[in-house]
């Protein structure tokens, strides 16, 4: 493969919209707000969120290979690190580049907005580094969701917020948390996956303890509830036209709802998995579009 497509697959850049559609929506929230956007900010946070989320792929597609969990029967997409396109001590340096390029944009971030961005940065990069390895991986134990629903959702978003604000507003609050909802379904697609391969070499993801048929109502409950979470959202500038735009994506989720229970856990599975994720694409894009309208 080219090396550029090969760095490509490593990097995983499908996902990385799960980290940059949260920075959007704060943002946007912010805006809808205060009336201006600090530009500066919302572009610094956008890139560090994107560097973090791919330090996070680089890390996990290397420790994996090392762990023994990527293996011959793995259903998801090929790992750079498990066919041989990459040597594993390139893909640490890579990793390792990307968290420190995250960590001098954060410096900047930390000026603007203060310690809480202080503390939400580097709780954010010990976390990527923390996924998936460790003496206690997450990415190995019923916690995957909820690490994915903090910080792909709520802090994203909240963190966006404050940038620009300075302030937690509730609007933040409720956005981020359906944003997390629909993050963690993707992870949710992931581990139903690769549950029983999960199983074979150890780990012990939520997947893995509650069993297909409930990995599935997981999956469903996930993507309703950022949609319960809607009518709690205070937006006056919204009109009654701009307000139903996020409930467009509804009819998709029920779709993806239907098909996670029709498909065979296969590597079918892995366009569900994109499917999920633009779906957080397009129900935070039509929610910030609602907030700035």
């Amino acid at each position: 493969m080219a090396a550029f497509s090969v760095w490509l697959a490593a990097i995983r850049p499908k996902t990385l919209s799960l980290s940059l559609t949260p920075v959007v929506v704060g943002t946007a929230l912010a805006y809808a707000d205060t009336g201006s956007v600090a530009w500066l900010p919302a572009v610094g946070a956008l890139l560090a969120a994107a560097l973090i989320q791919a330090g996070t792929n680089l890390h996990n597609d290397v420790s994996d290979f090392e762990s023994g969990t990527d293996t011959a029967k793995r259903l998801g997409p090929l790992r750079a690190t498990a066919q041989g396109w990459i040597e594993p001590g390139r893909v640490r340096a890579a990793y390792r580049f990307s968290f420190a390029a995250a960590f001098i944009l954060g410096i900047y971030l930390v000026f603007v907005g203060g310690w809480p961005i202080l503390a939400l940065g580097l709780a954010s990069l010990a976390a990527a580094a923390a996924y998936s390895a460790g003496p206690f991986p997450i990415s190995s134990y019923p916690v995957g969701e909820l690490f994915v629903f903090v910080f792909f959702g709520l802090a994203a978003v909240a963190g966006s917020y404050y940038l620009q604000t300075p302030m937690l507003g509730e609007n933040s609050l409720l956005a981020g948390s359906a944003l997390g909802l629909l993050a963690a379904a993707v992870l949710v697609v992931n581990n139903y996956r690769d549950s029983e391969t999960d199983a074979s070499s150890g780990r012990r993801t939520l997947a893995v303890l509650i069993g297909p048929a409930l990995s599935k109502m997981e999956y469903a409950l996930l993507l309703i509830a950022p949609f319960c979470l809607l009518p709690l959202m205070n937006l006056p500038q919204a009109t009654a036209v701009t307000i139903m735009l996020p409930w467009l994506t509804l009819p998709w989720g029920l779709y993806l709802i239907y098909r996670i229970f029709k498909i065979p856990r296969s590597s079918q599975l892995n366009a569900l998995l994109a499917q999920t994720a633009q779906l957080q694409v397009g129900f935070g894009g039509l929610l910030a579009l609602t907030a700035i309208l």
